[in-house]
């Protein structure tokens, strides 16, 4: 930790022990094993804590295990994947039993149910011949194992739906995917209701503008892009203009946001001041950038500062909708880690 000053605002904000109101809950899909339900083939589960108790506070899940969910029972005969990684078979690993059909017939019903109950992500089993989103293991004709695969109902979900973010519970450990993953949903959980509705340009301005600064964290490519795309909002059909926008967005949003994508956007939004600051708030403000950008501080602590600042001094009121600068929620403190 750097040893410059921050007020009782600024640790507070770091200790995350600042109380904030509980946000609306949106809706997120899950492998029903890492929700508790005893549903693998050995008649347990995988819960993981930190998605069913700690995001659950502001999540609602929907559990879905494709494999019993098609009528296999628990416990059952274990399943691989086989033949062509690009097209794999659903097969049991001792008997040879082929699922294959039986589940996409499954997963076509099951995705048109999901459709209906506006999934903002999904959060999959890792390894899962049936939900493993990356690297599943396919068995070639001699049954030698590569991981090249992806599980038959993730495959299908990803098919279906390729806006909402998904991601495998494993890669959650990881704490920076972990950050990256939740503000994408609750980015989607915001773009949703455009996606979904008839909208007007406005609404879209009003989307993007609140969300540039988030954008240029993650993609200064994607920032420029659709920049220009929604200049053209007024002259483009919206159907056309909002595919556009949400592919672009997505895309844009997978790119992981690094601690110097960071220190350019806190800089940015730092020239908005540049004629209001003192010469020793500037330093300090610097200093706390720098610190971040070299892993000496969390990137709260920078962001806090400068949210006092840009309060107290006049600047355009798109900075203050800056969504960059109010993720969602708080009280997970996915800032807080150096």
């Amino acid at each position: 930790m750097s040893a410059v000053s921050v007020d009782a605002e600024l640790e507070t904000a770091a200790t995350g022990t600042a109380a904030r109101p509980v946000q609306p809950r949106l809706r997120l899909g899950i492998s029903a094993c890492l929700f508790g339900q005893k549903v693998r083939y050995d008649g347990g589960h995988k819960l993981d804590a930190f998605l069913v108790h700690t995001l659950g506070r502001y999540v609602e899940w929907v559990p879905v295990c494709p494999e019993v969910e098609m009528g296999l029972p628990v416990p059952r005969e274990t399943m691989s994947l086989a033949g062509d990684p690009e097209s794999p078979r659903l097969v049991t690993t001792r008997t040879g039993t082929d699922y294959t059909d039986r589940m996409q017939c499954w997963a076509g019903e099951r995705l048109q149910q999901l459709a209906g109950l506006g999934l903002s992500g999904f959060v999959f089993k890792k390894g899962s011949p049936s939900c493993g989103l990356l690297r599943v293991r396919v068995r070639d004709d001699t049954g030698v194992p590569a991981g090249t695969g992806r599980g038959l109902f993730a495959a299908a979900f990803a098919h279906r739906f390729p806006h909402p973010p998904v991601e495998e519970e494993g890669r959650l450990l990881d704490v920076r995917l972990r950050e990256s993953f939740i503000e994408r949903i609750f980015a989607y959980e915001r773009l949703r209701p455009l996606l979904e509705a008839e909208g007007k340009p406005a609404d879209l301005v009003r989307f993007h503008s609140a969300h540039k600064m988030t954008l240029l964290a993650h993609s200064p490519r994607h920032y420029q892009e659709l920049g220009r795309l929604v200049a053209q909002a007024g002259s483009l059909p919206w159907d056309e203009l909002i595919a556009q926008y949400a592919a672009g967005f997505t895309e844009g949003m997978k790119r992981l946001a690094t601690p110097g994508k960071h220190a350019n956007v806190l800089q940015h939004l730092l020239g908005f001041l540049k004629d209001s600051l003192d010469a020793g708030d500037k330093a300090e403000m610097l200093e706390l950038i720098a610190d971040y950008r070299r892993g000496l501080v969390p990137l709260i602590v920078p962001v806090r500062l400068l949210k006092r600042h840009l309060a107290r001094h006049p600047v355009p009121e798109w900075l203050h909708e800056q969504v960059y600068l109010n993720p969602d929620p708080a009280e997970l403190m996915l800032r807080n880690h150096v």
